[in-house]
């Protein structure tokens, strides 16, 4: 997976490329030309191995970084890739004026992968090792982390390492946990797994499964609100440093420009905005909260009515619907905007509202308007044998997460036997596209599906309140 929004600048090797180009044209045939053109450009790159590291990523004009799919890492959401690690890699590619290629894969095969050469540098919440054995080199600290031991909510919380005893665990291969835990109690036992993800433990925890897992703090914070059931119990003592890692070698250039990075965006701020737009709970992602919500029809919705009622009539759907979307979107505040950059009453983001044709996300009109069309759009998309209500809730579905991630959703309910046509089935299954061996059988790989869950529940509940305030001409409704 690749993105290609930064120019590369132009190394030296290439301007005087360029200047001999221009006097060789000016005194040879055009055919004596290409012909000494190839000669100087073979001869040019042939000896590339007397360029630094980081010369040789200038050269190439793309930096590879080596990654892991998940929440805090890499994955396509609705805004295209996103992650924690993805905008600080493209980021730092930005700063080498370069562009940016992607390589995913297991979190046990990362070190493999670069000693490979497959990449210039691991990019994915990786801990320094405690010891000197590791081939790798590492960079500056960017965050520190505490490891956390985990378990379900409702069983009997574990205070100490010596009360996991009376479980099974799990750990995550390559985070340092099974060294921690040995120095702690050489009795204890857990299994160390390789092909999973943290999120692939946490639904083993919540579904009676596994009684045990550790995983980073800021890894904890970030998915409690996606599983509810698992709960920090401790943390272990001691500290986890994360630092980006190179390969083995002399050559300090790379590690030189990812220190002078982490300088930079250390300095001006932007790595402290990066940690709050990926680590603090989702704001709109809240549980039903009648009160506030019968507080804002009275207070907000006033407001915005006749504009879901136009836009509503526009695109042929119900005004109450699409105010609940509204709702669970940004609580009808024209001037939402996300830690993520979506914004305004739908929370459209840039891509979408360019799509759209919405040029100022901010303005209440345009942006319902556009809310309603671009859902109009989804529905219409769906395979035509889908019928309602289905239809509308896959689509719903589809707003929050987008089509292609559905669509994987929609493939892996058919997989095991479910109808990829009804919303019960589908719904089920949509939290699999955060587990590793589940999303790994996907086109558009990790995504988020508790939150598409949880975004068409509320939307649902939201509408159904609206209907029924409605049907009874209830006051809050009729003022106005």
């Amino acid at each position: 997976m690749t993105t290609a929004t930064m120019q590369p600048q132009r190394p030296w090797f290439k301007r005087r490329l360029r200047l001999t180009r221009r006097w060789l044209k000016r005194r040879l045939a055009p055919v004596e030309f290409w012909a000494m053109a190839a000669l100087v450009l073979l001869l040019a790159t042939s000896g590339r191995h007397d360029l630094s590291t980081l010369e040789q990523i200038q050269a190439r004009g793309t930096l590879t970084v080596l990654t892991i799919n998940g929440a805090t890492t890499y994955y396509l959401g609705p805004q295209g890739e996103m992650g924690f690690e993805f905008e600080l890699a493209s980021a730092f590619a930005q700063q080498l004026g370069v562009a940016l290629e992607v390589v995913v894969t297991l979190p046990a095969e990362l070190e493999a992968a670069l000693l490979a050469g497959r990449g210039d540098l691991i990019a994915a919440g990786l801990p320094m090792p405690t010891d000197d054995d590791s081939p790798l080199r590492f960079g500056p600290v960017y965050e520190e982390v505490s490891p956390m031991v985990v378990y379900r909510r409702g069983q009997a919380r574990p205070r100490a390492v010596e009360d996991l005893h009376d479980g099974t665990m799990k750990l995550l291969s390559g985070r340092q946990y099974d060294s921690l835990l040995a120095m702690l109690d050489p009795t204890l036992e857990w299994q160390e797994v390789g092909e999973a993800s943290i999120e692939d433990l946490f639904e083993a925890i919540s579904n009676h499964e596994l009684d045990y897992t550790v995983a980073d703090s800021n890894i904890v914070a970030l998915n409690g609100h996606f599983f509810p059931a698992v709960r920090a119990a401790f943390p272990l003592p001691s500290t986890l440093r994360l630092a980006w890692a190179v390969g083995p070698g002399e050559d300090r250039s790379l590690l030189d420009a990812i220190a002078d990075f982490f300088a930079d965006i250390e300095d001006d701020g932007r790595l402290q905005a990066m940690r709050g737009t990926h680590f603090q709970p989702p704001e709109h992602y809240e549980p039903v909260g009648t009160f506030t919500f019968m507080q804002r029809v009275q207070d907000r919705l006033p407001e915005f009515r006749p504009l879901f009622e136009q836009a509503a009539l526009d695109a042929g759907l119900d005004w109450q619907l699409l105010a609940a979307v509204g709702y669970q979107e940004s609580h009808w505040n024209a001037n939402a905007v996300s830690p993520t950059g979506v914004r305004g009453v739908m929370m459209l983001t840039q891509r979408t509202a360019a799509q759209l044709g919405v040029d100022n996300r901010l303005d209440p009109a345009q942006s319902i308007d556009g809310g309603a069309r671009y859902l109009r759009t989804l529905i219409e998309r769906l395979p035509e044998r889908i019928e309602e209500p289905d239809r509308l809730w896959l689509a719903l579905a589809a707003y929050n997460i987008g089509l292609g991630h559905l669509e994987d959703a929609r493939v892996l309910t058919q997989r095991q036997g479910g109808n990829p046509d009804l919303w019960a089935d589908v719904r089920e299954h949509l939290p699999l596209l955060t587990q590793e061996r589940w999303h790994r059988q996907t086109r558009f790989g990790y995504a988020r599906g508790h939150e598409a869950v949880n975004f068409v529940d509320n939307v649902r509940t939201f509408h159904e309140i609206l209907l029924w305030m409605e049907s009874r001409q209830h006051p809050l409704l009729t003022a106005y």
